[in-house]
């Protein structure tokens, strides 16, 4: 076992490639209209940051009809309350178990399937984005389609399915902002408002746990030199665990860096999704502080790699954890999973999900590696491939590189 830095969270996933980068959804912010009785002014969405109160939920605003305009310019309405609900990217689907609304989804792509009951759900997916036919088969009255999917969206209008297309997720704000208007369109107001309460909660035990600490400069490498940068949600995540994302000044979302930069770049600490981190074995990241000291922190994937409010409660704790550690101690390691509670004591251990060998997390939703992303730029996403290995990883960036990005928010 290496002597490393690395917490695992309490439920390991099935394996997802990795997921990261999803190009950046076009479009106006979403707003919302009520009509009817219980009509009420909703707050305008788009705020940016890592952390901050997020939009407000207003009370009594969550009748039928509603209108709501997506990140593609149109304006979507439903007459009554969604009875059948499919979501073609994994993210999407996290949120609506979070609202309490599971037993309302009807389809779900294949990287969703790590939510408890999703195998029960339709497999809407294709081998590459989501299945039309499939979609249609499950008679929904609303479409949820996040960013990275876009390319889904007017293939499924032309069916005459009603969709909601979101725009990119980069920061915590955008992800409270996005439960908020899925509550609405769902009529789960309350239980949005509830989640992301409990979400901003969590943002602020982990910049609490951290307040106190020197932050340590870190990465997040998806493979083939391709790494989470600035303006994306894991740099949000990286921010409010307590970590310098050293990526952060190179450039937006997924660039690919060269060895050499990579080296004067010079991370202390590595994010990975493989318990095993073997990307820290392979140049250039072997020769980094990093590397030679094989301090790494392991995250599930499902939650990196998925713009939803469970990731942002499960990641900041667990990154924020880890740097705590990394600090006061030195880092001794040990076998098991921990518990990732937010008492700022994780414990080092062996073994979680590497990113690079998982299938079925939501990634970013952005879509770097057959998955779907960030939601957010146009790399890496929610991906899987069912445990493909590193090598896999480094092949579907290099397709990403060629503008085959998956979707998987």
């Amino acid at each position: 076992m290496r002597n490393s830095f690395a917490i695992a969270m309490a439920v390991l996933v099935t394996t997802a490639l990795i997921g990261g980068v999803a190009g950046t959804a076009a479009g106006a912010q979403p707003t919302i209209s009520i009509d009817g009785p219980t009509a009420g002014a909703q707050p305008a969405v788009g705020a940016a940051g890592a952390t901050g109160g997020g939009p407000a939920q207003t009370d009594g605003a969550c009748g039928f009809p509603v209108s709501a305009t997506d990140a593609t310019g149109t304006t979507v309405t439903l007459e009554e309350r969604p009875e059948r609900i499919t979501t073609i990217n994994p993210s999407a689907a996290q949120t609506l178990w979070e609202l309490g609304a599971q037993d309302r989804v009807v389809g779900v792509s294949r990287f969703a399937t790590y939510l408890d009951g999703a195998e029960e759900r339709a497999n809407v997916s294709a081998s590459f984005g989501a299945s039309v036919e499939r979609v249609v088969a499950t008679e929904p009255d609303l479409v949820l389609a996040p960013n990275s999917s876009a390319a889904d969206v007017e293939p499924l209008r032309e069916q005459g399915l009603t969709v909601y297309h979101f725009p990119a997720a980069t920061s915590i704000d955008d992800i409270a902002e996005k439960t908020e208007t899925i509550g609405r369109l769902v009529g789960a107001c309350d239980a949005a408002a509830e989640t992301n309460e409990e979400m901003y909660d969590a943002v602020e035990a982990a910049e609490e746990r951290t307040s106190g600490v020197d932050r340590p400069a870190a990465l997040y490498p998806l493979g083939g030199g391709y790494v989470a940068a600035n303006n994306t949600f894991i740099d949000a995540i990286m921010t409010v665990g307590g970590t310098e994302n050293v990526a952060a000044d190179v450039g937006s979302g997924y660039p690919q860096l060269s060895d050499e930069v990579i080296l004067e770049a010079n991370p202390e600490l590595i994010l990975v999704t493989d318990p095993e981190a073997a990307i820290l074995d392979t140049e250039p990241y072997a020769s980094t502080t990093a590397g030679t000291e094989d301090s790494y922190v392991v995250m599930n994937v499902n939650y990196l790699n998925q713009p939803a409010p469970r990731s942002v409660i499960e990641s900041t704790t667990t990154l924020s954890n880890a740097v705590v550690e990394l600090r006061s101690e030195g880092g001794e390691s040990t076998d098991g999973a921990d518990d990732g509670d937010s008492s700022g004591n994780g414990t080092a251990t062996d073994g979680a999900d590497d990113g690079s060998s998982t299938d079925g997390a939501d990634g970013n939703e952005t879509g770097l590696t057959a998955a779907d992303g960030n939601e957010s730029d146009g790399s890496a996403g929610e991906t899987g491939a069912e445990s493909p290995g590193f090598g896999v990883v480094a092949a579907a960036l290099a397709l990403l590189a060629t503008g085959l990005l998956a979707r998987r928010e």
